[in-house]
């Protein structure tokens, strides 16, 4: 078998390992969360934001009106709003989440920061349990560098959240797909 396969069967066996271990209660909340929003925003730093742009581009292709924070299209968040914080760490999300909770919407914080406490501006947090770049005492051992398995979870996860809301939806997302490619 080639080291390159066998590497890839490796992280692929890290990413079950840590789905086999998430909360489908936090998973349906956050199911509720989308289906319930008037409008979706999604934020994230680094590679967390890069995995919440493809989570994004499913919702849109699912017909949520969404957004990505920071973008120059992006309008402002409102009652009835759903703001979605992706952040191994969870750390400077705070502010993100006061702001979004001054304007009456809701706030989803998706990290691997079981330590997060109950004083977080959040209606309700996925705790994923991935390792990230700080590798904490309560992150599991993997291969792979810095927040790797974590952002592979990330959009593992969401987007099976996804996959289960639109699963008859094929032909309509299809629709929805870029064309001006």
């Amino acid at each position: 078998m080639s080291q390159f396969v066998d590497t890839a069967k490796r992280c692929l066996n890290e990413i079950q390992q840590v789905v086999a271990q998430l909360n489908e209660n936090e998973m349906n909340a956050l199911a509720n969360e989308i289906q319930n929003a008037k409008r979706i925003f999604i934020h994230g730093e680094g590679r967390s934001g890069l995995m919440g742009k493809a989570i994004a581009m499913r919702l849109m292709h699912a017909n949520y009106e969404v957004y990505v924070t920071g973008e120059t299209i992006t309008p402002s968040i409102s009652n009835g709003d759903l703001l979605v914080i992706i952040s191994g760490s969870a750390s400077g999300t705070e502010n993100f989440s006061q702001k979004a909770k001054a304007s009456n919407a809701n706030v989803v914080l998706v990290t691997a920061n079981k330590s997060v406490g109950d004083d977080h501006p959040s209606d309700l947090r996925l705790f994923i349990p991935a390792a990230t770049k700080q590798r904490l005492p309560h992150e599991p051992k993997t291969i792979q560098p810095l927040g790797n398995q974590f952002d592979q979870s990330v959009h593992i996860v969401l987007d099976a959240v996804i996959v289960a809301l639109t699963t008859d939806q094929q032909e309509e997302m299809k629709e929805r797909h870029a064309n001006l490619e």
